[in-house]
């Protein structure tokens, strides 16, 4: 009997979150459980920025906690307001690359993303 009740229970669950998922692509919502509530921007593309000077460095960021075009975006901004940093994020490889023209710490560019709520693996 109790076999029973959590194939039930489960059933429910399933179908309630199906529901949800089909109702909220109708609507035109292009990412379910997107912190943005679905509307991430356009393709989730940033403008690229130029820098002042000649790029003197690159470096790759390795990132956790991006779930979707929205949160990819958020990075990107926010790198990108460091003067002197260029950065390009890619939510798949959940890396940010990133080019400067000139000397910016690691520090700097990690409580800068820590500091939106994602966490940093590595930079290298």
């Amino acid at each position: 009997m109790a076999d029973v009740i959590a194939v039930i229970v489960l059933v429910i669950l399933i179908g309630s979150a199906v529901t949800y998922i089909v109702n909220e692509k109708k609507k035109g919502v292009k990412c379910i459980g997107c912190p943005a509530g679905g509307s991430c921007p356009g393709s989730g593309r940033t403008p690229k920025k130029k820098l002042e000077g000649r790029v003197i460095g690159r470096r790759t960021m390795k990132i956790s906690g991006m779930s979707c075009a929205h949160c990819a975006n958020d990075v990107a901004m926010t790198l990108n307001r460091i003067d002197g940093v260029r950065a390009e994020v890619n939510l798949s490889k959940g890396s940010a690359r990133i080019a400067y023209d000139r000397v910016v710490g690691d520090d700097i560019l990690k409580n800068a993303v820590e500091k939106i709520g994602y966490h940093v693996i590595s930079i290298s």
